[in-house]
């Protein structure tokens, strides 16, 4: 794990101390070691954190004569089978880790040596002989990679920090405010871009040109017997989780007590020639606290089990959560994300943790709605009236935000139906709420998406959906952002090739039948866990935000959303604000979500538009408390 950059120039030499500079910014992603090289017109630089080959292993890495160069930041898994075929084709190694592979794999197949990898990625090789950069992201976007195409050279990083900021964008704002976080290939400022998932860049004498070269989608459907598809998703699985702990430093579980994580720990504790160490985050709220479920898997494993409880004070962190996020990012779980990580850091530097569980097996309710809706839309339209006068509770997926978003939503087109389930604020509300619009229509990115499986399973349509945006621009940000604070890798084993390749040709029945979901999983997890978690709701690290927004966050609240830093900053009504922030207190509805958004923007612009980013660290934060 590590995090990289560089700078490539058409026109003149490249200064060093400026890759340097970069580089600084990115220490918290590779505090053991940093390293640069400098070739005239290119600059790479890497701050390593030291997982695997803790001898050799430091970057920029060189093939033999020095004519080729790589920086990465993730994991390969295969490294060792892909080094012994390179070996017998003649290439020699200076090095025992999986870095090195990359650059003889590149020497070897060209751009096509993305293809070959098993694992996480982001890849920058530059080729002296060519004068090219190319840039990689594996398939599933695990691994973030931003770049800058401007001023005759091309500038890339793995956090946005690093790289020169330029006008906010109006397209991503829109986009923020729709979704609660920026996806691909967007981000909050105009000249900046990401680099889509499984995408490779090259760059040549100032071209740029950007492909796919992996494309997850929904596979034919496997109609074996439901028996042997259990067999062999367990085997997957074990498969998967034994690849993910290959490591030369201790590794530990992001444990939440759902079925994910818990089978993942389980697996794991199998693997293990010594006690696993699990870690867990908790609530006072008895509707969002897990840790007792938790506690059953960490007992029946005997694993080194850590655990801590949330409080509303945790809030206060919410500024240093706007100084981690280097773009604007509001999913609300990324604040007991960002705890756990730093409890697990201080025991080990990897963690496996449970993303895409959901989106490749069927686990969101949404995904039972979608299928209710298709034979229950008419009722749906007659209930409106009745649902919509539903008092708003503060439970944990209440029954009235659910059946609100239901009817609101269920008459929609499949596609929008499902992002309306998911909406923070719809068209019609961003339109009332910003000073400035912009005309693009966010979910314009969900609908390319959706056409490109045309003549899929519909079920298996929305779900690729949320691989390719949900999941990628969200929480696979949220988990890499939160840890890497910290300096802890974290590892998602369910997105391996091993494991997408079963759940991407699975038929519906087998992840959700009714208002069952995760169907086949949850039979592969039954000789695992205790019979409470296999059958248990869906967890996740969810946190009371419409409890803490009715009480002791409303008053951080209402100063953070102040008038007066509303005018200042330019994006927002003050009035439109307010009437929600006071709708929500009054309990006419939860609007904890849109409230959560406007907090983490507003907080975004003060630390990395209004001011240097990096004046409020979390250290500082932390002693507050």
């Amino acid at each position: 794990m590590c995090g990289i950059c560089g700078v490539v120039s058409a026109s003149g030499s490249v200064d060093p101390e400026r890759v340097a500079a970069m580089s600084a910014t990115l220490v918290h992603r590779g505090p053991d070691s940093a390293g640069e090289i400098a070739d005239g017109t290119a600059a790479l630089a890497a701050r390593r954190l030291s997982i695997i080959d803790l001898e050799t292993g430091d970057q920029p890495i060189a093939n033999e004569d020095g004519t080729v160069h790589v920086v990465q930041n993730g994991e390969i898994y295969n490294y060792r089978e892909l080094r012994r075929e390179l070996e017998r084709a003649g290439h020699v190694f200076r090095t025992h880790g999986d870095t090195e592979v990359l650059l003889h794999l590149y020497e070897q197949h060209g751009d096509a040596f993305a293809e070959r990898l098993r694992g996480m990625f982001a890849v920058a090789i530059w080729d002296a002989r060519r004068r090219r950069l190319v840039l990689a992201r594996d398939r599933f976007g695990i691994k973030p990679l931003y770049y800058r195409d401007a001023d005759g050279e091309l500038a890339f990083a793995s956090e946005l920090r690093a790289l020169p900021r330029g006008e906010v964008d109006l397209d991503a704002v829109e986009a923020f405010l729709a979704f609660n976080s920026i996806p691909a290939p967007l981000t909050i400022f105009r000249e900046v871009r990401k680099l889509p998932a499984g995408h490779l860049l090259s760059w040549e004498d100032g071209a740029v040109r950007v492909e796919r070269f992996a494309r997850p989608a929904p596979l034919p459907e496997r109609n074996d017997d439901q028996a042997e598809l259990v067999e062999e998703l367990r085997s997957r699985l074990r498969d998967s989780v034994r690849a993910h702990l290959v490591s030369d430093v201790p590794i530990g579980v992001l444990l939440s007590g759902g079925v994910d994580s818990a089978l993942l720990a389980a697996l794991a504790a199998e693997e293990s020639a010594e006690p696993l160490r699990t870690f867990s985050i908790g609530f006072e709220e008895r509707s969002f606290d897990e840790l007792a479920d938790a506690r059953r898997v960490a007992e029946r494993y005997g694993t080194q089990h850590r655990e801590l409880v949330l409080r509303p004070d945790a809030a206060l962190l919410l500024p240093a959560l706007a100084d981690a996020f280097d773009e604007p990012f509001a999913d609300s779980s990324a604040l007991p994300t960002y705890l756990v990580s730093e409890l697990a850091a201080s025991d080990v530097k990897v963690a496996l943790s449970g993303e895409g569980g959901d989106e490749l097996f069927g686990g969101y309710y949404t995904y039972a709605a979608d299928l209710l809706a298709a034979r229950a839309g008419g009722l749906a339209r007659l209930a409106r009236p009745l649902v919509e006068r539903l008092p708003s509770s503060t439970a944990k997926a209440s029954f009235d935000y659910r059946a609100k978003r239901f009817v609101r939503a269920a008459q929609l087109p499949p596609l929008e139906r499902h992002h309306g389930w998911k909406e923070i604020f719809s068209r019609d509300m961003r339109a009332e709420l910003t000073v400035r619009r912009s005309p693009f229509d966010p979910v314009d990115l969900l609908r390319a998406r959706y056409e490109e499986t045309s003549g899929a399973d519909g079920l298996a349509r929305l779900q690729d959906v949320d691989l390719g945006v949900y999941l990628v621009d969200d929480l696979l940000v949220k988990t890499d952002r939160a840890s890497m604070a910290h300096s802890l890798e974290a590892r998602v084993p369910y997105l391996d090739t091993v494991v997408t390749n079963l759940a991407l040709a699975l038929p519906t029945r087998h992840k959700v039948r009714g208002l069952a979901k995760k169907v086949l999983l949850r039979k592969a997890a039954e000789p695992l866990l205790p019979r409470e978690i296999v059958r248990g709701k869906k967890r996740g690290f969810s946190i009371p935000a419409a409890a803490w927004l009715r009480g002791e966050l409303e008053p951080f609240a209402r100063e953070t959303l102040s008038a007066e830093t509303l005018h200042r900053q330019g994006y927002f009504e003050p009035s439109v604000v307010h009437r929600l922030l006071d709708d929500h207190v009054a309990g006419r509805e939860d609007l904890s979500r849109q409230l959560w958004g406007l907090l983490a923007f507003t907080l975004w612009h003060e630390r990395h538009v209004e001011r240097a980013p990096g004046d409020v660290r979390v250290p500082e934060l932390l002693a507050e408390r």
